[in-house]
């Protein structure tokens, strides 16, 4: 990729000035939190491209010209820009672009990005559709997905077998029981959409990759949390106990984070609870139900032993798993499924008495 010169921005305001892919901070408070840590700029672009790895990535840069570019070239190509944030690369041979002509206004390959769409190969070589904007350039993750644009509002559309659609579906309804901040998802035909929690960039969204790397250590990363900000210790617990006792194999550095204030640079909260589709049944019903030796009710139990905050176990129930399990339109073993949690959950309960 080319050597970058301009400003980096958030909506309209200058926040650091490029030269030579060096960043000279201007409002160093609005900086993304990776690059407030002294991280690379080009590192930066290439963590918010689309994952190279996925079929309909390739398609996608086939259809694009874009087969032999880097990552952060292809970040790039959409001048760094995401839905969940309001950061984007100004370069100075384009002084007078706007937010407004860089943000997403509509998505032309959300069919290929998603589905692979053969029909879009014969609908995209025309200028000015290779040439438009699209989210899909900087949708991260491993699996395929796709930005729709919908009733004025985001969804993240993804693609899933009937028990990973059950897992998240399900997940989500038993952490609105709990009273938890989830991020508002529902079914369709193939898999789980979920709304833009940002609400149009209203917050940026800030993984927890940005402030603790790939570090999946509990003691370590919460108390990490509580520097940025005390009161998200408690909302990193709820994700945590939620995760541990619905069997959450894939909590990573990327599907949890934190929201901040665009005009400020304040953290103001966790994002809410997303990305439950690799937990629970997902892959079968696992065989030891009665949990006793389950590493993730280990690590949660040795996090609230080493912290000082006294964290209040939310009450569980069969009544609320079996009302959460109604709310999925897909069937599973219902019992297995209340007897699975209920097993870890007295675990994690009993712990404290």
């Amino acid at each position: 990729m080319k050597t970058i010169n301009g400003y980096l921005m958030s909506r309209d305001q200058k926040i650091a000035q490029i030269k030579n892919d060096q960043l000279m901070p201007i409002e160093p408070n609005l900086l993304p939190l990776y690059l407030q840590r002294n991280g690379s700029l080009v590192e930066w672009l290439e963590s918010r491209a689309i994952d190279r790895h996925r079929t309909n990535s390739r398609l996608l840069k086939r259809v694009l010209r874009l087969t032999t570019a880097d990552d952060a070239e292809v970040a790039m190509r959409v001048n760094g820009s995401t839905i969940t944030d309001t950061f984007w690369i100004c370069l100075d041979e384009e002084p007078d672009l706007t937010y407004e002509q860089v943000r997403f206004h509509q998505n032309v390959f959300d069919n290929l990005a998603l589905l692979g769409d053969p029909d879009s190969f014969n609908r995209v070589n025309r200028p000015e559709l290779q040439n438009s904007r699209t989210p899909e350039l900087t949708n991260i993750g491993s699996f395929e997905k796709c930005w729709r644009r919908e009733a004025g509002q985001w969804w993240l559309y993804k693609l899933g077998n009937e028990l990973e659609i059950f897992s998240e579906l399900f997940i989500h309804e038993l952490g609105r029981l709990l009273d938890f901040d989830m991020a508002y998802c529902t079914g369709w035909e193939k898999g789980v959409k979920s709304r833009d929690f940002t609400e149009g960039a209203r917050f940026n969204y800030e993984p927890a990759r940005s402030l603790v790397g790939d570090e999946v250590d509990y003691i370590f990363n919460y108390r990490r949390i509580r520097e940025l900000a005390a009161a998200m210790g408690k909302d990193y617990l709820d994700i945590l106990f939620l995760d541990t006792v619905c069997f959450n194999m894939d909590r990573h550095t990327e599907n949890y984070g934190f929201l901040r204030d665009p005009q400020t640079g304040v953290f103001l909260r966790m994002a809410p609870n997303f990305d439950n589709n690799i937990a629970l049944i997902s892959k079968g019903y696992p065989s030891d139900i009665d949990r006793k030796n389950d590493l993730f009710i280990h690590d949660f139990l040795e996090l609230l032993d080493a912290i000082d905050e006294n964290y209040a176990i939310p009450e569980l129930n069969q009544q609320m798993i079996l009302q959460a399990i109604a709310k999925v339109p897909i069937k599973v073993d219902a019992a297995y499924v209340a007897d699975f949690i209920l097993n870890g959950y007295e675990q994690v309960r009993d712990h404290f008495k």
